[in-house]
């Protein structure tokens, strides 16, 4: 096969794992006999620095053209005001908004090997596999409108959350399809008891439910998920829910793993192109040190081959190299331990090599 792929480093430590994610990509184009050719280009705050747009249009036209997109971080202190008209974080959304991207996957699983780097005890995280669907063109982020004024000597501020019944049947028939492959049970989670978009959200997810009968639905409460994801987090399989839901459950479920620097996410729309990124930021207080952990990256890597390229052997053998890699006990300073972004990516190449 061959494919082209569009590289977004990014800024702070983006670089670093892109580039090393992409030799992990040419150790199995080696391997397999697949041809993978790279197309870079800024997003973020670099685009910024560099042409004034967080999101270039040659940027966006190279990932327009590219079968998948593999996405390092953005932002970092330099462009970090709050009252600046452009930020690095628009080049992201604008950029999930102009491919069509509506679904957010994060798995998150916890390596046996890693069980003690989680803050939470032991028997709280073994076991734990749990992939999140979050909806991402829709809600607080997007509605209109969005403004700020002046109110009687006062400031007023309004955000608008606004779904409708299109947006929440395509990501949660795309959860339900997921979760058909998997354990079978989608967790729909909403705020049903207070919001009428939620309640709105319950009703479209339980009419898919009925498309699937071979899948179990829950609704469950955001605040209760929220409980529930640090006292029984292995109850899960698949969790769907809207924008910011996904957004702030996703980053409390990371504590599960142990460190966010090991998990991957892909952002999937209806066709086979994808957005591929680690869930960290740029960590701009490492970038340049060469301690960043790529394994995020990686992995994202092999979630791009299975779901863009359907390359699903490929993006296995990426993720057992990772799996034995860890099991080693190599780890970066996220990890507790002392080894360089480079060392990590070498004895993950190494093992994929080594079939």
């Amino acid at each position: 096969m061959k494919a082209l792929i569009a590289l977004l480093p990014g800024d702070g430590i983006g670089p670093e794992v892109v580039g090393e994610a992409r030799r992990v990509l040419d150790a199995v184009a080696d391997r397999f006999g697949h041809e993978f050719v790279y197309e870079e280009r800024p997003i973020g705050g670099r685009a910024i620095d560099e042409t004034g747009s967080p999101l270039p249009e040659p940027t966006l036209d190279a990932c327009r053209r590219a079968d998948a997109v593999l996405l390092g971080a953005v932002g970092g202190p330099k462009w970090d005001d709050p009252s600046a008209k452009v930020r690095p974080e628009q080049g992201l959304l604008g950029l999930r908004k102009a491919l069509g991207l509506f679904a957010n996957l994060r798995p998150v699983t916890v390596h046996p090997a890693l069980v003690a780097a989680s803050p939470l005890k032991p028997e709280r995280v073994a076991g734990v596999d749990i992939l999140v669907v979050r909806e991402l063109t829709g809600g607080l982020y997007f509605g209109q409108p969005r403004l700020r004024e002046e109110v009687q000597g006062g400031i007023r501020a309004v955000d608008t959350l606004e779904y409708t019944d299109v947006e929440i049947r395509r990501v949660v028939r795309m959860a339900f399809r997921l979760a058909a492959e998997r354990r079978r049970h989608v967790t729909s989670v909403d705020k049903a008891n207070v919001l009428e978009s939620s309640r709105l959200w319950r009703q479209v997810a339980t009419e898919v439910s009925h498309e699937f009968p071979h899948v179990r639905l829950d609704h469950a409460l955001v605040d209760s998920t929220a409980m529930r994801l640090i006292t029984h987090a292995a109850s899960f399989d698949v969790i769907v829910t809207e924008n910011l839901f996904g957004d702030i459950l996703t980053d409390e479920a990371a504590v599960l793993s142990g460190s966010l620097g090991v998990l991957p996410s892909a952002s999937l729309g209806e066709g086979s192109q994808g957005l591929y990124e680690p869930i960290h930021g740029s960590a701009p207080d490492i970038a340049g040190q060469g301690i960043a952990n790529p394994i995020g990256t990686i992995l994202s890597a092999a979630l791009l081959l299975r779901y863009s390229l359907d390359l699903g052997t490929e993006a296995a053998a990426i993720e057992r190299a990772v799996h034995y890699t860890l099991a080693s006990e190599a780890r970066t300073a996220d990890l507790g331990g002392t080894m360089s972004t480079r060392a990590m990516s070498d004895l993950i190449r190494d093992r994929i090599a080594a079939r």
